[in-house]
């Protein structure tokens, strides 16, 4: 495989978890509205600028989720080069997330065994909203496979935190379809339907393509991606589902209609199939405005915050951070944090004390100032 080393681009990475938080932290205090709840409460254009809560742009657990599916990665390959022995993903990521699942309990500190240096940031032990489907399967001990799926659920908790996968594996020596199905165990860890994981394969493609190649139109990425799919997952009962689901976005996309007649026609985002068309009907319409491209996926009857999310995820990937609304960043909670993340995804690894603390102790304790 082509070495992708060289194409990678840090602002790239930036702007694709900061992204998703501005989509996620837009979109959160509207998550459970109506449209017609949003009109009547901030006017026709709906919610256009963050609702501060102690001066404060609040994330969700979409993006508390998507910076430990981060972690566990980062945890897996520092554990891997000191050990010598390759590990597994999908494990390594399930390990963070029973860690996100300790934070949902006030447990501000944890004396077991641990990989997630991220337990130790007070603020992610918050109560944001986290999904029933998250919360209940993190709750067993076995967690779910591809093949032996813990439950039907296709709910979006799968999809929203992934974007991290595919900015990890930009430029490593690995082949795409074996990164998309990373993506799609990722999901499959909680969410068991074909629809609850095969968008996660989508969405990684359409980050990690986005990042890696010299992508100039969003729409390539995103048919690459159902091509990606469509070879991944051939016996999949619902994969002509998703695939023309996603074909109406990008053909919604391309047209004149309203952007809320045209959400109406994708969905509420509650479940994944839908929260990945509204984000590739955003990202599509508004390729070059990001801030267009968030109020759109935010202002409709549903899931606000995780198609902000994903919205942002794949518009921070393709425009990078500098391109981003620099009023977005200013009062983002963790925003620095979540740069730092970006950056130790990009670096993948490094031989210091401080990566060892992070990664192999989980005693490294961040400050912003």
């Amino acid at each position: 495989m082509m070495d992708l080393a060289c194409k990678k681009d840090l602002d790239k990475f930036k702007g694709c978890l900061v992204g998703g938080a501005i989509g996620d932290a837009l979109g959160y205090p509207i998550e459970f509205y109506s449209l017609d709840e949003i009109y009547f409460k901030y006017g026709k254009d709906g919610l256009t600028q963050y609702k501060l809560q102690n001066g404060k742009a609040l994330i969700s657990d979409d993006t508390q989720m998507t910076l430990f599916t981060a972690n566990g990665l980062l945890y897996c390959k520092a554990n891997e080069v000191i050990s010598g022995k390759k590990g597994s993903y999908s494990a390594a990521i399930w390990g963070a997330y029973k860690d996100w699942l300790k934070t949902q309990y006030g447990m501000k500190t944890v004396a077991e065994s641990k990989c997630s240096w991220l337990l130790n940031v007070p603020e992610l032990h918050d109560r944001r909203a986290p999904g029933n489907t998250c919360i209940s399967a993190l709750m067993g001990n076995v967690s779910g496979t591809i093949e032996m799926p813990i439950n039907g659920s296709k709910g979006c908790g799968g999809v929203m935190r992934v974007a991290p996968i595919g900015l990890y594996f930009s430029g490593k020596d690995i082949e795409a379809d074996k990164i998309d199905m990373i993506g799609a165990e990722a999901a499959a860890l909680t969410h068991g339907h074909e629809l609850g994981y095969i968008p996660a394969a989508a969405l990684t493609h359409i980050i990690y393509s986005v990042v890696s190649e010299e992508v100039t139109d969003l729409e390539y990425a995103v048919k690459g991606s159902l091509t990606a799919v469509k070879k991944l997952f051939t016996n999949a009962v619902y994969l002509r589902k998703f695939v023309e689901l996603i074909e109406l976005a990008i053909k919604l996309a391309n047209s004149d209609i309203s952007d809320t007649q045209a959400i109406s026609k994708l969905g509420e985002g509650w479940v994944a199939e839908e929260t990945l068309a509204i984000a590739v009907y955003c990202a599509i319409k508004y390729q070059n405005d990001f801030e267009k491209a968030i109020i759109a996926a935010v202002n409709h009857s549903g899931d606000s915050d995780s198609t902000g999310a994903v919205t942002g995820n794949i518009l921070g990937a393709f425009l990078g951070l500098e391109k981003i609304p620099k009023e977005f960043l200013v009062d983002l909670e963790m925003e620095q944090l979540i740069e730092e993340i970006a950056e130790d995804l990009y670096t993948g690894y490094a031989d210091n004390d401080k990566w060892k603390s992070k990664y192999i102790d989980c005693s490294f304790i961040f400050n912003s100032h």
